[in-house]
């Protein structure tokens, strides 16, 4: 739902930018992985265009499984059987050291959400689990709008969905962290997927590369 997507907002900058520090407490320092950095590359654009978003993380020892990265919108801060899962990928081997990937997510399918509340702001989740269990989640807000003012004014009373705006809010994200066992005794099943491959962070060019709040 829309208020349990969205908790504890980090400190906004003054200056807005499209990368998201993610100052580090003492109890997120001693999970194995720390999300450093996320930077929104296509935005805004019109409702029916891919998500991309460029994720930064650090592992502080290595894991024998992979993480799972999703991505989720929120179709009705009312309903949550109107929130869609957009991608669900696994992310490995899991080494110590700094990694960087680009998410790549389709957008929602307008015909599963109600006509009323695709227009107004809505939530997206982005979410990391190890083992089946969520250590991170980044909720963003998302203000979709038709991209003219005549429009703005006068609605259609048919949704134009082609004409429709989506503007992630990137100056405004929640982080929630929650502590979990990076080393169960049991593996907690097999996947199914075949992982996607994350950059090491010292192969990236210098402008692109995560900022650190220590």
């Amino acid at each position: 739902s829309l208020s349990s997507g969205l908790c504890s907002p980090p400190k906004s900058s003054q200056n807005p930018s499209p990368l998201l520090s993610v100052r580090r407490s003492a109890a997120a320092a001693m999970s194995a992985v720390n999300l450093t950095n996320v930077a929104v590359l296509n935005n805004p654009t019109s409702f029916v265009n891919p998500f991309q978003f460029e994720i930064s993380y650090e592992c502080l020892v290595a894991l024998e499984d992979d993480l799972e990265w999703k991505l989720i919108y929120v179709g009705s801060a009312e309903d949550e059987n109107y929130d869609q899962q957009l991608e669900s990928v696994l992310v490995g081997p899991v080494n110590v050291g700094t990694y960087r990937f680009v998410l790549e997510a389709d957008p929602p399918d307008p015909s599963k959400i109600r006509e009323e509340d695709i227009i107004g702001v809505t939530v997206l989740l982005l979410t990391c689990s190890y083992m089946g269990q969520e250590f991170i989640r980044v909720g963003y807000y998302v203000n979709n709008d038709y991209d003219d003012e005549q429009l703005r004014e006068e609605p259609p009373a048919k949704l134009l969905i082609d004409r429709v705006q989506r503007n992630i809010l990137t100056d405004k994200p929640r982080v929630t962290k929650f502590p979990i066992n990076f080393h169960p005794e049991t593996s907690g099943g097999q996947q199914q997927d075949q992982p996607q491959s994350a950059v090491p962070e010292n192969q990236t060019s210098e402008g692109s590369k995560a900022s650190t709040d220590l």
